[in-house]
């Protein structure tokens, strides 16, 4: 079954806005100046990488750059965790460090109230889930019989409109 020209321009939609978070985000970043320690370099790193998938699943929406597609954006949410952890362990630091003797009970809504925002790594894992949804039942990822011709690698069949 061939997909309909709305499947088509969804698809190009989900993966035109994950991208444009990717892009996005590495302007907020840049403009936070979330570049004080190496960790804080890791964003830039995965929006980068999503960014590239993103363009590559646009341009060649093939078998390949879509299963690429998909451990990309695995890895961006993975990184959006580890940001939410790394927030949330900064802002319970702080907390206990203004005061010492306080068990993290005492502080808990401080640190979730907190200097470092704990959603903010989100926006990685809206890209990613995004993305996925962009890619889900996709044409280029069917299983075909056995001796069944493949489509030829510059088919379009995410991007054409009609």
């Amino acid at each position: 079954m061939e997909p309909t020209t709305i499947e088509r321009r969804l698809r190009t939609f989900l993966l035109w806005v994950a991208g444009a978070l990717c892009a996005g985000t590495i302007v907020e970043l840049f403009l936070a100046k979330h570049t004080k320690e190496l960790m804080q370099w890791v964003p830039f790193g995965l929006c980068a990488l999503g960014l590239v998938a993103v363009v590559a699943a646009l341009r060649r929406p093939g078998r390949a750059s879509l299963w690429s597609l998909r451990g990309v954006m695995a890895v961006l949410l993975l990184g959006s965790l580890l940001g939410v952890y790394q927030h949330l362990a900064g802002n319970l630091a702080f907390q206990l460090e203004l005061r010492p003797g306080a068990v993290w009970t005492d502080v808990w809504f401080a640190t979730l109230r907190g200097a470092a925002p704990l959603l903010a790594p989100g926006i990685l894992a809206l890209a990613a889930v995004l993305a996925i949804a962009g890619t889900y039942a996709h044409p280029a990822l069917r299983r075909l019989p056995a001796g069944a011709p493949r489509a030829a690698a510059g088919d379009r069949t995410l991007t054409k409109s009609g």
